[in-house]
């Protein structure tokens, strides 16, 4: 289980760090990917957007190649028995423990005029997502492998006080090191909302990924043979690898060796290789994201799915803790 905020736009990190591996997960298991609009509310209160954008997300997901046939394709909200379980969970979530979490104190210090309960209480309707399923497995980055952990405590406090309804989900990347695609510019890692500049969308046209493709940073070249590179240099290896063909990067990794590498022919090859593999993600979401009746089919498909799995689940909660009368 899985899911994406449909703030901001897709990228290439969500792309190579978490969809590419949700194609293949879908061939193996039962899953459910979401789109977490209620999420979205903790920090973009205003909805004005919030329809076109879940669309988005929809289209770009199928377009990168999630099989609505195969895995239930949802919107959070659609699913009413998620907001039961995350009350329930509520009770088992403590103060101190919610105020420590890096991503609350992050987006607490981006909007402090807008320091909302959910923000506060994030991870526990994370945990509700995940366990709603009674998922063992969450393809998840780095950066949330605390809320994981603390779906793991939430698990472990109803089950003790209740009885045993729920596994422990644990984080799943195919017995890979998770792949963080780099910012073009060096500094960090792409992303859906900041640093906008140097990160590759799965929505830019192609003029806009050769402008910014070019203007990441280089230097005055290597000095001596076998040099090791330095980051923001090893950042552009890096993304030709995940596009370019093997005998290309390596071409390139010896010129650089030898010294007589030319950055701006390896950033005019790096432009042209990410538009060939963005071009056709961005062209059908497009064409997906402009048929409003199927994406609406599709939501009401995998609304279907995942009810399905909250609701057997659901009855075995209202059970262990007794709401039955």
């Amino acid at each position: 289980m899985s899911g994406i905020r449909p703030t901001g736009f897709l990228h290439l990190g969500n792309y190579f760090g978490a969809m590419r591996n949700y194609v293949k997960l879908q061939e193996e298991y039962t899953c459910y990917f979401m789109v977490a609009d209620l999420h979205a509310l903790t920090t973009h209160p205003d909805t004005k957007e919030l329809k076109e954008n879940v669309h988005r997300v929809l289209a770009e997901n199928i377009a990168c190649g999630i099989d609505p046939e195969k895995a239930a394709l949802y919107c959070q909200s659609h699913v009413r028995e998620t907001s039961e379980l995350y009350l329930y969970l509520n009770m088992l979530a403590y103060l101190g423990e919610l105020e420590k979490t890096t991503t609350f104190k992050d987006k607490a210090r981006l909007q402090p005029d807008n320091i909302n309960a959910g923000l506060l209480t994030y991870p526990v309707l994370q945990a509700a997502d995940i366990i709603l399923h009674r998922a063992t497995w969450v393809p998840v980055g780095k950066d949330q492998e605390q809320h994981l952990e603390m779906a793991r405590n939430f698990v472990k406090r109803f089950n003790h006080r209740y009885g045993e309804v729920f596994p422990e989900p644990l984080a799943y990347n195919f017995g890979e090191d998770l792949v963080k695609v780099p910012s073009l510019d060096g500094t960090g890692k792409m992303s859906k909302s900041e640093n906008q500049l140097a990160t590759l969308y799965l929505a830019d046209a192609d003029d806009v990924i050769r402008k910014k493709v070019m203007k990441a940073k280089t230097d005055g070249g290597p000095t001596s043979p076998n040099m090791p590179k330095p980051d923001y240099i090893e950042n552009i290896f890096q993304l030709m690898r995940l596009v370019s063909a093997a005998d290309v990067v390596s071409s390139f990794e010896g010129s650089y060796d030898n010294c007589s590498i030319r950055y701006g022919d390896m950033k005019k090859q790096l432009a042209e290789d990410m538009v060939a593999f963005i071009a056709p993600i961005r062209e059908r979401a497009e064409s997906i994201r402009n048929d409003s009746i199927y994406l609406e089919d599709i939501m009401q498909l995998g609304a279907e799915k995942a009810r399905k799995s909250a609701v057997a689940t659901m009855d075995l909660v209202r059970n262990a803790m007794g709401l039955v009368y």
